[in-house]
């Protein structure tokens, strides 16, 4: 049950960072940290970005140790294994379900951003690491999936501090090595490619997060059960096909008419 909770937390966690980078705040960041932004305010973006990686590991270390506390009362506890994997089972699917909108179902989450002010009254040093630090804890802004709280769960299960406290920094270094997508961004027109691209993996992002979750439930599943994993696997490619019906993928004629758009 271990090995499973460390792989399916790990995997997890970086599906988390990465599909965080199109919440509000994740796009707000790659059009302010920029070459071509910094550079307008007279600052160099390799400097600016590396505060701001250093601040988001920070925050994902806070938030690593909110998750080695939880993992230091399940040790504490220890529940039989049958338990943890009913709980971890009963997380992923709920999680999957959140960010698959599931019936209109959402797990609660906040819509705060950073304070964008800061960027023209603060320090390179300061402000990048200050928006670093908030993006890297997960949950001080917008949170844009519902992997986040799993992570949490997920490595409090584990039981291992350690591991938790790792988990956080992982997520937190994921998080704030998003700032170099926009390396290249030294021109408007680059920064709307850059965009343009997002805007395009965006579903594709969702949907990959949705996949690995449901696959983490089947493997929880099965721990308790093989039919308990038929059911969830079952449930997955249910709404696979149906939100595919509904929402059918663009024509290649689209896809290449993105493509050759101006850069």
């Amino acid at each position: 049950m271990n090995t499973l909770t460390f792989t399916a937390a790990t995997v997890l966690v970086v599906a988390a960072a990465v599909r965080s980078t199109w919440s509000p705040c994740g796009v707000s960041m790659l059009a302010s940290i920029t070459p071509l932004a910094e550079r307008g305010r007279g600052h160099r973006f390799r400097s600016t970005a590396l505060w701001f990686v250093s601040g988001a590991v920070i925050g994902g270390a806070c938030l690593g140790l909110l998750s080695a506390l939880l993992a230091a009362v399940v040790s504490a506890i220890a529940p039989p294994e049958t338990a943890l994997a009913a709980v971890a089972c009963v997380a992923t699917v709920v999680a999957a379900a959140s960010d698959a909108r599931l019936g209109g179902f959402r797990l609660p989450v906040h819509h705060r951003q950073v304070n964008e002010r800061w960027l023209d009254g603060l320090r390179p040093w300061a402000y990048g690491a200050g928006f670093g630090w908030q993006i890297g804890n997960g949950l001080s802004t917008y949170i844009k999936t519902a992997t986040v709280y799993l992570a949490i769960v997920l490595a409090a299960l584990s039981g291992a501090p350690w591991f938790a406290l790792t988990i956080g920094v992982l997520f937190g270094l994921v998080r704030g090595c998003a700032v170099y997508l926009g390396r290249n961004v030294t021109s408007p027109e680059a920064l709307a490619a850059l965009h343009r691209r997002l805007e395009l993996w965006d579903p594709r992002s969702r949907a990959a997060v949705v996949a690995l979750t449901v696959g983490a439930a089947t493997c929880f599943g099965w721990v308790l059960s093989p039919w308990a994993a038929l059911v969830i696997a079952a449930g997955g490619l249910g709404v696979t096909v149906v939100r595919v019906r509904r929402h059918p993928a663009p024509t290649k004629t689209k896809t290449k008419a993105k493509a050759s758009a101006p850069a």
